[in-house]
């Protein structure tokens, strides 16, 4: 559960885990997209954005 200001109602309200309707994990971060209680769809973006490591090779 978190909460969000809605574009469309511009209502700051309570979103449950049963509106999230997608996540997806980008560079940016994670992006959960769900539909807020007006019925608008809604996209958040959270989580920490990633970070390019060089790759290590191992000894065996």
């Amino acid at each position: 559960m978190f909460d969000h200001q809605c574009t469309a109602c511009e209502k700051r309200q309570l979103i449950f885990p049963s509106q999230v309707t997608s996540m997806v994990n980008t560079d940016a971060g994670i992006v959960v997209a769900f539909t807020c209680w007006c019925g608008a769809e809604q996209a958040l973006v959270t989580g920490k954005k990633t970070v390019s490591t060089s790759k290590v090779a191992l000894a065996a």
